[in-house]
């Protein structure tokens, strides 16, 4: 790309410079530090018209001074004011001043005072001074003064600048925008993994900022502006930004939140602001971030009036970009999370004329992401990362960057040398589904409890075909969990099939199962699995139409902001509700006593996963396999770990030291084999 194309972005408030021999004013900034300046002068002398110091005293405590021959020297005013400055008597305390005042009638210094003071200090300096007429007409103008060097630095200077971007707003109206240049960021294609389609479609806006005139010979003209959409954390901002480090053009970002103020019209001033500078630097990128904040449905709201600062707002980017000529080059980009709530007139072609859709990772999108962030740590040779893309499936991009970074975190604190993939596998546990618990000790009918209610979770996946594959079961507190039951996809999931969702809602309901056929009782533990397979199974019966008796009809709202047509399947009839209503409790029942009859056919299987959690606090897939086969487990349980450690420590100076065993293996994904499906 040829240099004359690529400009450095001005800074607001920087000046062009002036042609040799033009005449140069002085800088508005320079007479304001002169009118300052002069302010503080006139301060100055009026404080050094008063003594340090002084004390004031009576007229008694005066004359008592004068008799005594006292005063070393006199000031007399003619308003009445007479200051002096005593002689320092031995013995006086050091911190006393010796400086005086005092005030007395005008009309009583006449000749009598002034002989009588002359008399009794022969030896004194005595001086009469008349008051300046200068300072007194200073003083009497000092406050208008100041109202009127108010009024220049906060009225009159910004309505010198009205015809600017800042208006009379002044510095509220500029743009809070970032510039960044190739320079500045380093980021282009190459530090963008996962999302190769969003790539391939922004492809065209690199060109036609790198060689406009291709692109004109024939006519055509680019996109104005290109919308990203997509889930928080899946690259929209990093994309925008490398489309910038590709194209080598300035990168003006600017979130939607910073147009809005306290006061009205500032939102409108700094768009302005913003498109003026951006043409002046043209090629370029402006990147509105989460635009739906000032982007939103206009008249959305019932009977809101008044001025709506947002509306003004959403006008001036209307307009802005449809006074783009050809040859400005510039390309509006914007990112939401929420295009379902943008006003029409914002999308329709001619403003954002392209909607790049950025999804989610797919598992060979994770494992490229989880490249580009591994380069900054060192891998040991355990590490997989196509193990770890593998169980991450709806894992974002800034949720796999955390990953990585927290793994090297945790094996810094343990003092490896490298990376391995248990610290990868637990630093993703750690991010989903929060710290674990190792050193809380509970009761040991409450530890039995949650052994059986986490092998009635393994065990009813373990024979569900249709169910994800368990990877680990844990006993050890996680986050808000007492136990889980963690599972490894076998494949990411773009929608769910009716038996997949029936097997999960069995595998939900195989906790609880376990605690009511083995203790009698039931616990809170079990909130989660009903509220999930809840949310199933209400998702089935009123919005995928897996009901026959509900047929092929939606039913209302499930999540997010109800819309019209939510409004109005709300109003259904109250045999509809209850049908609807039998269909969900009806499907989970069929789950319930599906999963009640797997356990009970195979009981002595669920009692040797229990003891094996209950002995080895976690135990992986394979091994709950093993234990439903028949077989035996084989390798040192956590008492025998300690007890190893206990001798190994008796050997030693016989100190003692907590212990904390930690046989955890691998770890996937956790509670509950299905997300809330959305």
């Amino acid at each position: 790309m040829p240099e004359g194309n690529s400009q450095q972005p001005q800074k607001p408030d920087q000046q062009p410079p002036l042609p040799p021999g033009s005449n140069q004013r002085m800088p508005r900034n320079v007479v304001s530090y002169l009118i300052l300046l002069g302010v503080a002068l006139i301060l100055v002398a009026l404080f050094q018209q008063s003594s340090p110091n002084a004390k004031e005293i009576t007229l008694t405590e005066f004359w008592k001074l004068v008799e005594n021959k006292q005063i070393e020297e006199l000031t007399i005013q003619e308003d009445g004011l007479i200051k002096g400055k005593k002689i320092a008597q031995q013995g006086a305390p050091p911190n006393e001043t010796q400086h005086f005042k005092v005030q007395y009638a005008t009309q009583a210094i006449d000749d009598h005072f002034m002989e009588r003071v002359q008399s009794s200090l022969p030896d004194a300096k005595i001086e009469v001074v008349k008051p300046s007429q200068f300072m007194l007409v200073l003083l009497s103008m000092l406050p208008w003064l100041l109202i009127l060097v108010f009024l220049y630095f906060f009225i009159w200077r910004q309505m010198r600048g009205a015809g600017g971007a800042g208006g009379m707003l002044g510095s509220f109206g500029r743009s809070k925008h970032r510039v960044s240049v190739k320079e500045h960021t380093h980021i282009t294609f190459a530090d963008v993994a996962g999302i190769d389609e969003a790539k391939e479609e922004v492809h065209e806006i690199i060109e036609f900022l790198r060689s406009p005139k291709k692109f004109q010979r024939l006519g055509g003209r680019t996109p104005r502006g290109v919308l990203l959409i997509g889930e928080p954390g899946c690259g929209k901002t990093l994309l925008a930004k490398a489309i910038a480090g590709e194209a080598d053009v300035p990168f003006f970002s600017i979130s939607g939140s910073d147009f809005v103020e306290m006061f009205v019209g500032v939102g409108a001033s700094r768009v302005r602001d913003l498109f003026k500078q951006a043409k002046e630097n043209s090629p370029c990128i402006i990147f509105l971030d989460e635009i739906d904040a000032v982007g939103r449905k206009r008249g959305a709201g019932f009977g809101s009036g008044g001025h709506d600062e947002r509306e003004q707002t959403l006008n001036a980017i209307l307009v802005e970009m449809d006074g783009f000529e050809t040859s400005d080059q510039v390309i509006v980009i914007a990112a939401t999370n929420r295009n379902d709530v943008l006003d029409p007139a914002l999308t329709r072609p001619g403003r954002f004329d392209r909607q790049v859709f950025v999804s989610l990772p797919d598992l060979q999108g994770r494992y490229e992401i989880l490249k580009v962030h591994a380069k900054k740590i060192k891998l040991g040779p355990t590490a997989d990362l196509r193990r770890v893309a593998r169980g991450t499936p709806m894992f974002s991009g800034a949720e796999l960057a955390a990953l990585v970074n927290e793994a090297a975190i945790i094996a810094t604190l343990v003092g490896k040398d490298h990376v391995e993939q248990d610290d990868l596998e637990e630093a993703r546990d750690k991010i989903k589904w929060g710290r674990a618990k190792k050193n809380r000790v509970g009761d040991e009918r409450e530890q039995k409890l949650t052994a059986y209610h986490e092998a009635g979770h393994a065990l009813v996946q373990s024979l569900e075909k249709d169910a994800d594959p368990v990877h680990k079961v844990t006993v050890i507190p996680r986050g808000q969990a007492g136990g889980a039951t963690f599972s490894l996809p076998e494949r990411d999931r773009y929608y769910y099939s009716r038996n997949y969702l029936l097997a999960t809602m069995r595998v939900m309901v195989a906790g609880r199962l376990a605690e009511e056929i083995f203790f009698n009782e039931v616990s809170s533990g079990a909130a989660s699995d009903i509220k999930q397979a809840t949310g199933i199974a209400l998702y089935m019966v009123r919005g995928w139409g897996m009901s026959e008796e509900a047929g092929f009809i939606y039913y209302g709202e499930l999540d997010g902001e109800p819309t019209m047509l939510d409004i109005v399947m709300n109003k259904m009839s109250d045999k509809t509700a209850q049908m609807l209503d039998d269909e969900v409790k009806g499907t989970i029942d069929h789950a319930y006593n599906e999963a009640k009859r797997i356990i009970i056919e195979n009981k002595d299987k669920l009692e040797a996963i229990a003891e094996a959690l209950l002995k080895y606090e976690t135990i992986t897939g394979e091994e709950v396999n093993a234990l439903i086969r028949g077989e035996a487990i084989d390798r040192a349980s956590v008492s025998d770990l300690l007890d190893e450690v206990d001798k190994d420590e008796g050997s030693e100076a016989g100190q003692a030291r907590p212990i904390q065993a930690d046989p955890e293996p691998d770890s996937e994904l956790g509670d509950g084999p299905l997300p809330q499906p959305s």
